[in-house]
């Protein structure tokens, strides 16, 4: 089946996706849905079938599927497969834009926005806070960076796959609230896997732990972000909620209760570090905000 022709009448605007993988699937499937003629490409052909029966167009090379639309979504595993892939066609590309989703770093994205300048390539860095099931629904959205022009020129196309978010011109600007973002989350999965593993020392359901578990977390993290947004903006870290030193008196429990129950304390044994200098340095009456200033190099 041929590409999709960039002359080719239709409402919407056409978009190309490069790479299949279960991200770039669900890239492709929201583009279809929402009625854009979507153009695509995948090393290993054989996942193009599912998309053809969708309506897609798979394209025999990269350089045709980026022919054939103004606009390439690139989702790949890391930044040296895009290198790899887009390096040989700056021709193709030139004059068209390029929104690369592939998870990678402020640095990498900055260096590739050079690049693709060099060639003439209107270059957007994107994060997705998403999984692939959570693709075209309200819970999802996607960051962008760079080339602010290209963006708000095709944003309607990019609305089409969730939420768009725009961090700034700088193009590592997405990567960097990416990173951020997914920070917050892996202290969570930390925490999370840390309170199932004691709870379930003692012989409980983790199922029936889970309703308290989420509550809790929710009640917290409520005041948590916004008052530690604040304190670290304005540098006021004093506090009457619950200070260092208290934090710090009390943590020894949860280290012990760790090994009486048999559950490994390697993940919490920084935060313990941590609250050792904040008080060592003189933090003791601050909030827990004060770790944050405790954490920058």
């Amino acid at each position: 089946m041929a590409a999709h022709d960039l002359t080719a009448t239709s409402e919407k605007a056409p978009a190309t996706v490069l790479g299949l993988g279960l991200m770039g699937t669900a890239l492709a499937t929201a583009l279809l849905k929402a009625g854009h003629p979507t153009t695509i490409w995948n090393r290993t052909t054989s996942k193009t079938g599912p998309l053809a029966a969708q309506g897609a167009a798979p394209a025999d090379t990269p350089a045709e599927a980026i022919a054939a639309s103004p606009l390439t979504l690139v989702c790949l595993t890391t930044y040296d497969d895009v290198t790899e892939l887009l390096h040989p066609h700056t021709t193709a590309l030139a004059g068209r834009t390029l929104v690369n989703v592939t998870n990678g770093t402020p640095v990498q994205a900055r260096k590739f926005a050079a690049w693709a300048e060099e060639h003439g390539i209107a270059y957007i860095d994107g994060g997705i806070m998403a999984v692939p099931q959570m693709i075209a629904t309200p819970a999802a959205f996607i960051l962008y960076s760079g080339d602010q022009q290209a963006y708000e020129t095709h944003r309607p196309t990019l609305a089409a796959l969730g939420g768009t978010r725009w961090t700034g011109t700088d193009p590592g600007l997405a990567a960097l609230y990416d990173l951020s973002l997914l920070t917050g989350m892996y202290g969570m999965v930390m925490g999370v896997a840390q309170s199932f593993a004691l709870i379930r020392s003692q012989d409980i359901s983790a199922q029936e732990f889970a309703p308290l578990l989420s509550d809790w977390l929710t009640a917290m993290t409520s005041g948590l972000v916004p008052g530690t947004a604040e304190a670290v903006d304005t540098g006021r870290h004093l506090t009457d909620v619950s200070s260092l030193a208290v934090n710090q008196a009390a943590f020894p429990n949860l280290l012990a209760t760790f090994a009486d129950q048999g559950v490994r304390g390697e993940l919490f044994d920084p935060m313990r570090q941590l609250l050792d200098r904040a008080i060592a340095e003189g933090h003791s009456a601050d909030g827990l905000s004060r770790l944050v200033e405790l954490l920058r190099a």
